[in-house]
């Protein structure tokens, strides 16, 4: 799915949002008209029969961007029997139903956040809460959509996290999505909370970048050495946790440039 997306990314003229839709010409037979509709629950859906995709129109512009991603995977999916018939082979009722959805989340992601792209951010940052804003600006997509790419072309032993208010502006810094590194051995749930002295509390009120030796804040209250690097924008504050003060070398932020 990765190898499709890819291909079909790169056949491209441009990475908007009309030249996205308009190169499914080259596959379908009809272009889908695109159509945004208030959706509730769904963020979108492709109707293939009536060459129609919907896209939520209460979501955000991030959102809807990589919703358009995740239909028009749908649509590269069912028109490689292929794949589609080794899905369909792997998996039955709801488990073919979630596998679908993941593989076009993959596609959606590849499409939007190549990996030459993904690597180039890590060149220039290093595995850092920087490079995960970064990710998300150039791919304009989501910080909770980027994280999962970046984790995945990581090779330290790395966790990303995206921290913001649980409910409100004035709400508690907690995490709302993270993501590791294949070498990494911990997971971070969604909605731990973030330590008052926690440096990415300091990130999150001074509006600066943070980068010190500190912890991995467990659900638990158990405190795990780890090398921080915050990073505030947006209104959420994207985070990397480094195994131990030791992978400091590894992790260093690059010294800030004008992006």
């Amino acid at each position: 799915m990765q190898e499709l997306a890819s291909e079909y990314a790169a056949g491209l003229p441009a990475p908007d949002t009309g030249s996205m839709i308009l190169g499914l010409g080259a596959v379908l037979p009809q272009i889908p008209q695109i159509k945004a509709v208030p959706l509730g629950d769904r963020d979108g859906a492709y109707d293939p029969e009536h060459h129609l995709i919907l896209i939520d129109s209460e979501a955000s512009p991030q959102r809807q961007r990589f919703t358009l991603a995740h239909e028009i995977s749908h649509a590269l999916l069912l028109s490689d029997d292929d794949l589609l018939s080794d899905v369909h082979d792997l998996f039955e009722g709801e488990r073919l139903e979630r596998a679908i959805e993941t593989l076009c989340n993959v596609g959606a992601a590849a499409m939007l956040m190549p990996p030459a792209l993904v690597r180039d951010i890590l060149k220039r940052f290093g595995p850092t809460g920087r490079a995960l804003s970064e990710l998300a600006r150039r791919a304009d997509v989501s910080a909770s959509a980027a994280l999962y790419t970046l984790a995945g072309e990581t090779e330290a032993p790395v966790l990303y996290a995206v921290c913001g208010t649980g409910r409100g502006a004035g709400g508690p810094l907690q995490v709302k999505a993270s993501a590791a590194s294949p070498s990494f051995p911990y997971s971070l749930s969604s909605g731990t909370p973030i330590p008052p002295d926690h440096p990415v509390q300091e990130a999150r009120s001074s509006g600066l970048p943070v980068e010190v030796a500190s912890h991995l804040p467990f659900r638990s209250g158990r405190r795990m050495p780890a090398y921080v690097t915050a990073y505030p924008a947006g209104g959420l504050v994207t985070v990397a946790f480094a195994l131990g003060t030791g992978q400091l070398e590894r992790v260093k932020v690059a010294p800030a440039t004008t992006p």
